[in-house]
């Protein structure tokens, strides 16, 4: 029995009420006997029927502000300059015009006209909320669910539930990750085995065109290598039979094997130089000033994601804009806005978007004032996140904030109701996916989180 226990726990499978095992439990324990010598990072059936089978996630560092992008605010552009009702502070609306797009009339600023050509696709969430006005407490908990503990991020728990579609290159990859504010948190596994936590590529101070996988070359010749790799591992396998199962050793054992295979398959997907030049104009590659290192990494993520990379993520900085925001705003949506329309259009054009879930924002959003008087404060209770394809519904904006947009007052939804949502459009129910470590189960979701139907096509 204890046996059979952890091996459900290692599916990440709780058990009910009464201490039996249920439906799922018992399917994953034939799928086991099965697949006695499987890879931990194969691919495996989710729980419920799925609609996304990646994830592209646009992590926005610094908490762009939604006044300025997909939230419009006449009220608040009207009381422009007026007393607001946060002591010696003033109102201040957005210096841009909006302008209703296609179809579905989603309301885009003027700063975006690359996307909002794209709005019949989005779904635009103006009601989101989370728990912490700090920096590295709301983009922690954005990863991994908590403001405090040391928790696997979201793509570590994707990857635990759903392995890998290919087994020569990382199934989460993380693209430029900020080296503060959480760090290797943001990509890291935490107590889930180390083999699912994410690969850097890059970081967030160096243009992405210098970024290379670490230790990824040998100065051994391939046959050669591959006989000292399988003298180690046929040590490692007897580890593993002496000790009756080892997840630590099972993680080396595939770690190894993945860097082995990393070796020829990840530096062709790295190679941009393979795509055309008309890609290249497309997501802006080339105007450095502007576009280039974002057009990067988004054709990078749309690399990945041909290639069969579970979980994708690229950052991109400095949206904390307490002042300057005239300037500031029109530079940083410039430089996202043509390379996120290209990456849209492409995965369309590819029919990978149908079943690949796109996810854009930070950690939290901006106060409608601030006492700098050309800035916005954090703002924890209401902000803008919006998805596209893996099943969300298209060209649909849900939920508000009040008028002046202080707060998320209709259709509300957490950073923990987000995470179950994009779960389960990846066919992962949240309160089933588990690990058990330190005597109790745990899930990304803690013991909260629902999934928000209402944004599932």
């Amino acid at each position: 029995m204890e046996a059979l226990r952890t091996t459900l726990n290692r599916r990440g499978l709780l058990r009910n009420a009464t201490g039996g095992f249920g439906l799922l439990a018992l399917r994953a324990l034939a799928a086991e006997a099965a697949r006695p010598n499987e890879s931990p990072l194969a691919a495996r059936t989710p729980h419920l029927p799925a609609t996304a089978k990646r994830v592209i996630f646009l992590c926005m560092r610094g908490g762009p502000s939604q006044m300025e992008t997909f939230d419009y605010k006449p009220r608040l552009n009207a009381a422009d300059g007026m007393p607001s009702r946060n002591e010696n502070q003033k109102y201040f609306g957005s210096q841009w015009k909006f302008q209703r797009y296609g179809g579905s009339g989603t309301a885009v600023s003027d700063l975006l006209p690359h996307t909002a050509r794209l709005a019949d696709d989005l779904c635009v969430i103006n009601s989101m909320h989370t728990d912490s006005n700090e920096h590295a407490a709301a983009l922690t908990q954005l990863h991994t669910g908590t403001v405090q503990f040391h928790r696997p991020s979201i793509g570590s728990w994707v990857l635990y539930g759903l392995g890998t579609e290919n087994q020569d290159v990382p199934g989460f990859i993380s693209i430029k990750p900020p080296v503060i504010l959480g760090g290797a948190r943001n990509y890291g596994s935490a107590f889930l085995p180390s083999l699912y936590q994410g690969t850097p590529l890059g970081t967030m101070s160096r243009s992405i065109r210098e970024a290379r996988i670490n230790d990824l070359e040998s100065i051994l010749p391939p046959d050669v290598q591959r006989r000292q790799l399988d003298m180690i591992q046929a040590a490692n396998r007897k580890t593993l039979e002496r000790r009756g199962g080892d997840e630590a050793v099972e993680g080396m054992i595939a770690s190894f094997e993945l860097a082995f295979r990393m070796q020829s398959a990840l530096p062709t997907l790295l190679d941009l130089s393979l795509e055309t030049a008309d890609t290249h104009e497309r997501y802006g590659i080339g105007d450095k000033k502007r576009t280039d290192d974002f057009g990067r990494q988004c054709l990078l993520a749309r690399r990945f994601a041909e290639a069969g990379v579970r979980f994708i993520e690229l950052t991109h900085d400095n949206w904390d804009h307490h002042g300057g925001v005239a300037k500031n705003m029109p530079m940083r949506c410039e430089q996202i806005d043509q390379p996120i329309a290209a990456l849209l259009t492409d995965l369309k054009d590819r029919g990978l978007l149908e079943d690949t879930l796109v996810v854009w924002g930070g950690e939290f959003g901006r106060t409608p004032d601030d006492p700098r008087g050309d800035g916005r404060g954090h703002n924890k209770d209401g902000f803008t996140m919006w998805l596209a394809g893996g099943g969300c519904k298209a060209g649909y904006t849900h939920g508000a904030t009040d008028e002046y947009g202080y707060a998320a007052v209709e259709g509300k939804i957490h950073v923990h109701d987000l995470h179950a949502t994009i779960l389960r459009l990846l066919g992962l129910d949240h309160e089933q996916l588990t690990y058990r470590y330190a005597g109790r189960d745990f899930r990304l979701t803690d013991v909260r989180g629902r999934v928000a139907q209402e944004i599932i096509a």
